[in-house]
C-alpha cells in the first residue's frame, strides 16, 4: 500500500506492507487524514518515532472478526492500552505505560492507505457529520479535555495564547462555558474565524493582557511557556497543551511564589467531539486550507509547516 514513512528521512512509500490486524483489532481504509503541529514535531524528532506518521483521521471499517462492522464510518482514539496493568486497571489507560499511540507511539499511523486499531478505541461517526468535519474528531477532543480537567466559571478571564489549528477549536470550545475569553495570536486571518463567532481576539504585538485567571497555552513552541505564564495571576492556573521536539528553561522559583497551578493536558473525550459537530456548536470548516492526494503528502507536511498554515489534510484515492 502507500504510506507516508519517517525513518532515515520523510518518503511516501508505494510499497508498505499492508497491516493485518492482531486479536481485538481492525483494519481501517482512511477516508481523510489531518496533519497537526505534533506530526511536523515527530519528523524534528519528538518521541523519536519511526513509521507511518498521522493520527487525526475518518475510515471505514476494511477488516475485523465481527463482520457488522465492516463498512462502518469510524473515528478513533489514537492510544492503544495494554488493558492489564495498574493504570488500566485504575482507568487511567491514556496514561497506560505499556501503550502505542497511532503515528506517534510504536503503531504506524493514519498517512496511510490502511491502519490498524484496537476495536475499543472506535466511535461512529454519525451520518449528519461530513467527512471533512469528523477527520477533526480527535484535535477537538482535545480541545475538550480542558472542561474536563478545570472547572471553569462564567466569572473566569480565560486568555488561549496561540492562534493555530488547536487554539482555534479550544477557543470555540471555552466560549461554549460563557467565560471571559480572549484569544490572542499572530494572524489577523486566522483571528478573523473566531471574531466572525463573536469571541474576543488581539495580537500579541499590541501588548499582553495581565491578571488572568486561566491561560491556555496553544502555540506549539517553547517560547509560549514563558509568554503564558506572565499573563497569570498569582494562584492562576496554565494549561499547557503544545508538544514539541526540545526543552524549556524557565523560572520555577517563581512558579512556587506565585502558586501557579500547571496542568498538562492531552487527550480528550470523542463522544464531547462528536457530539459538538453533530450540533453545529463548533465550526471546522474555515480552518481547512487544502486537501492533498495521498500521492502528494510529502508536499502536504511541508505545506503545513508553513508560518501561518491551518489545517491540511491528505486524501487517499477513494476504493474502485
Amino acid at each position: 500500500m502507500k504510506a507516508v514513512v519517517y525513518d532515515d528521512g520523510l518518503r511516501l512509500s508505494s510499497d508498505y506492507p499492508l497491516p493485518q490486524p492482531a486479536a481485538g483489532e481492525v483494519r481501517l481504509r482512511t477516508l481523510l487524514a489531518g496533519i497537526c503541529n505534533t506530526d511536523l514535531e515527530v519528523v524534528r524528532g519528538y518521541a523519536g518515532f519511526r513509521g507511518v506518521l498521522g493520527h487525526e483521521f475518518i475510515a471505514v471499517v476494511d477488516q475485523a472478526e465481527d463482520p457488522r462492522l465492516v463498512g462502518r464510518r469510524v473515528v478513533g482514539e489514537i492510544n492503544a492500552s495494554c488493558g492489564t496493568c495498574q493504570a488500566c486497571r485504575a482507568g487511567r489507560r491514556t496514561h497506560c505505560p505499556n501503550r502505542t499511540a497511532l503515528g506517534i507511539r510504536g503503531r504506524d499511523g493514519a498517512l496511510a492507505e490502511y491502519f490498524c486499531l484496537p476495536v475499543e478505541n472506535l466511535h461512529p461517526v454519525p451520518e449528519e457529520i461530513p467527512d471533512r468535519s469528523a477527520v477533526f474528531v480527535e484535535p477537538l477532543a482535545a480541545a475538550c479535555r480542558i472542561p474536563d480537567q478545570v472547572h471553569l466559571r462564567p466569572s473566569d478571564r480565560v486568555v488561549v495564547l496561540g492562534d493555530g489549528k488547536l487554539g482555534l477549536l479550544v477557543a470555540q470550545v471555552l466560549a461554549l462555558t460563557g467565560c471571559h475569553l480572549l484569544v490572542i495570536g499572530r494572524h489577523p486571518e486566522k483571528l478573523a474565524i473566531l471574531a466572525a463567532r463573536g469571541i474576543a481576539v488581539a495580537l500579541d504585538r499590541d501588548g499582553l493582557p495581565a491578571g488572568a485567571d486561566l491561560v491556555v497555552e496553544c502555540t506549539g513552541q517553547a517560547g509560549g511557556f514563558d509568554t503564558a505564564r506572565q499573563m497569570l495571576r498569582p494562584e492562576g492556573t496554565l494549561v499547557l497543551k503544545s508538544t514539541y521536539h526540545g526543552l524549556v528553561a524557565t523560572d520555577l522559583s517563581q512558579l512556587v511564589v506565585d502558586e501557579i497551578r500547571i496542568v498538562g493536558s492531552r487527550c480528550g473525550p470523542f463522544p464531547a467531539a462528536l457530539r459538538l459537530l453533530e450540533q453545529g456548536l463548533v465550526s471546522v470548516e474555515p480552518l481547512i486550507e487544502a486537501v492533498y492526494p495521498l500521492d502528494e503528502a510529502v508536499a502536504a507536511l511541508e505545506h503545513a509547516g508553513a508560518r501561518g498554515a491551518l489545517k491540511i489534510l491528505v486524501q487517499p484515492e477513494p476504493a474502485a
